[in-house]
């Protein structure tokens, strides 16, 4: 098994293509939510991404909805900043969903409110209003696996 990141509905290619790049590093799985905000033939995304496409599983889901029903034997985790809990409170499992929204709006309300115990947020001043979602996707990647001791990774 593997951790599994989620991009619901990125509108920057660079953001998807640097998260890909992660995706590839670490052996998690990407899944990405249509509508896109790009062509997956972007050039911009394909340089963040380098020469590791081949490296990335990847899959294309329609609708959130459709995740969700693929994989309803895992945990999912949504990362918001309405979140009361941090990403660091969770014991993270192989397997896990980190769910990320897009990068103008974060995720649908209705989800969040749906799942206020499994959102979690990063800790910041009050300076800025989120990080940049390719890095909140690798913070958030590398703890979880931290917890799990780098299954797969010298």
């Amino acid at each position: 098994m593997a951790l599994h990141i989620v991009l619901v509905e990125p509108e920057i290619p660079a953001n998807t293509g640097n998260i890909a790049r992660t995706c590839a590093a670490t052996g998690t799985h990407l899944h990405l939510v249509h509508p896109l905000g790009f062509n997956t033939d972007d050039r911009t995304l394909k340089r963040a991404g380098l020469d590791y496409w081949h490296s990335v599983n990847i899959e294309y889901h329609d609708s959130f909805d459709e995740v969700r029903q693929k994989y309803a034997d895992h945990r999912f985790f949504y990362a918001t900043t309405k979140a009361k809990n941090r990403f660091s409170d969770f014991k993270f499992q192989d397997g896990d969903f980190l769910v990320f929204g897009k990068e103008t709006k974060g995720l649908p309300p209705e989800l969040i409110n749906a799942n206020p115990d499994t959102c979690m947020r990063m800790p910041m001043t009050d300076a800025v209003r989120s990080l940049n979602l390719s890095n909140s996707a690798a913070i958030i990647v590398y703890e979880a696996l931290r917890q799990l001791d780098y299954p797969g990774m010298n």
